[in-house]
């Protein structure tokens, strides 16, 4: 039985293998392993009760996920799931490889997410380029759930929103400054939070304010990121997350203005995603 899962930030999907009926989804909370440790990642999974009757008969285990940048990283990732899944092999990549995989198959191209967070890179067919973009909700991460739920915050702390949406913002989320600074300093996932108000400028995308914050977030987004390729209009560059999905028309217009081949938007990989591994394993049986 082969378990797959797409982890973000702020919500993971699983899929899993059947034998002898259709695969079963189900999500639960992102496991960044930048922004929790391995024993919560452990705690996460054996609370799961979709997982816990098929845990021993999962044999091949692919986790792609946010975070998932380095080795050590990897291999927290990795040492929080064997616990539970003890027969399986496991493989713990960058989920921008997965959103490649599932988006470009074995084709090149451009593959972005515009999640919680942001990130880019090129896939050559085969393998994933390093990415020099992303940075995370502090640095970087343009055009991302977490940096828009940032722009928010602080318009609205800063009562620099127009009135009608400033009272908008105050009725729906009753924050304040210091409830915002505990969340973003002293808690886990301050990322999330921050992306948890972005559903703000979906619940608002009419109003002439929320199109211009959307607009030239994702204007940051390109000049950071794709325009940094000089062969950026070679190939169609293709877009992984929420974020990305919301706001897909204003995206596209973004993209037009600099020529920019926009390929497949995707809300959550996972069944592309999937597919993908399921066709690799096949041609790799195949091969043999």
């Amino acid at each position: 039985m082969i378990l797959v899962v797409d982890s973000g930030s702020s919500k993971s999907d699983w899929k899993l293998e059947l034998p002898d009926s259709a695969p079963i989804s189900f999500s639960t909370n992102g496991l960044n392993p930048f922004f929790v440790n391995e024993k919560e990642i452990t705690r996460v999974i054996k609370e799961i009760p979709e997982i816990i009757p098929y845990a021993d008969e999962v044999t091949e285990l692919y986790f792609f996920g946010a975070g998932c940048i380095t080795p050590d990283r990897r291999e927290m990732v990795s040492n929080a799931l064997t616990p539970l899944f003890e027969n399986a092999y496991i493989s713990v990549e960058n989920d921008l490889f997965g959103s490649a995989l599932a988006t470009c198959g074995n084709k090149k191209g451009y593959v972005a997410t515009l999640g919680t967070g942001s990130d880019l890179s090129f896939f050559d067919g085969e393998e994933l380029m390093p990415s020099h973009n992303g940075n995370g909700y502090v640095l970087g991460d343009e055009g991302s759930g977490a940096y828009f739920g940032k722009n928010l915050v602080r318009l609205f702390l800063y009562g620099r929103m127009p009135k009608d949406l400033n009272e908008k913002f105050a009725n729906k989320y009753r924050i304040n400054k210091e409830i915002v600074i505990k969340n973003v300093y002293q808690k886990e996932r301050p990322n999330a939070f921050l992306a948890s108000f972005a559903p703000f400028m979906s619940d608002n995308i009419t109003h002439p304010f929320i199109i211009d914050l959307v607009k030239s977030g994702f204007e940051e987004f390109v000049q950071a990121s794709i325009l940094t390729y000089p062969d950026y209009n070679k190939y169609e560059c293709h877009f992984v997350g929420s974020i990305a999905y919301s706001f897909d028309l204003i995206l596209r217009e973004v993209c037009d203005t600099h020529q920019i081949k926009v390929g497949t938007i995707l809300k959550s990989p996972i069944n592309e995603l999937f597919d993908a591994v399921l066709e690799r394993e096949s041609n790799s049986l195949l091969s043999l």
